[in-house]
């Protein structure tokens, strides 16, 4: 590879890293400002919206540490129930979501870690902040794996794993997006 060509793919991969850390920032800005019919608009049709359980296992039994897909799972969602989901908060009668969460999502380490056809794997790290009413305060951590795909109208989400650090959830409710 010469130098010049070396460039334009280190500049190639540069700016692609910074459309996918601007289609997250916006993401998470649709999330914090309430705006969930809008976000649920950056999903593909067949997406795959996912946050299985989490175990405490043993280092030989890691393989078994989260649910998989079709096992007990706290989302396993197509885009029509995230439409629904959306569509409930807007209404006022979603009791866990009225008064309104406050929510700050915040979205580190973004690795492209594979580009393939239309479709890049992407992992990265999350912490999703709430405050609810006076003195409720939930935080969860972790990581997502998404599978973006480039569309017409840009960037869209096709599959989303979440995947959380914590093994027991003490808030009241998972109402929240991540």
């Amino acid at each position: 590879m010469t130098t010049e060509t070396a460039q334009q793919a280190q500049l190639t991969a540069v700016l692609l890293q910074h459309e996918v850390e601007q289609f997250y920032y916006h993401e998470a800005a649709l999330l914090d400002a309430h705006r969930y019919e809008d976000w649920v608009l950056l999903f593909t049709e067949d997406t795959h919206y996912f946050m299985p359980l989490r175990r405490t296992v043993t280092r030989r039994q890691l393989h078994l540490e989260f649910t998989k897909p079709g096992e007990m799972a706290f989302f396993d969602e197509d885009k029509n129930y995230l439409e629904i989901r959306a569509r409930k908060f807007a209404t006022g009668t979603s009791w866990a979501e009225d008064p309104p969460s406050r929510t700050r999502h915040l979205i580190t380490n973004v690795h492209i870690a594979e580009k393939s056809g239309d479709e890049l794997q992407v992992h990265s790290n999350f912490l999703l902040y709430r405050t609810r009413l006076k003195n409720d305060v939930d935080q969860w951590v972790g990581r997502r794996e998404d599978t973006l795909r480039f569309t017409e109208a840009g960037l869209a989400i096709a599959k989303r794993h979440i995947f959380l650090d914590q093994t027991v959830l003490q808030s009241a409710n998972l109402s929240s997006f991540f």
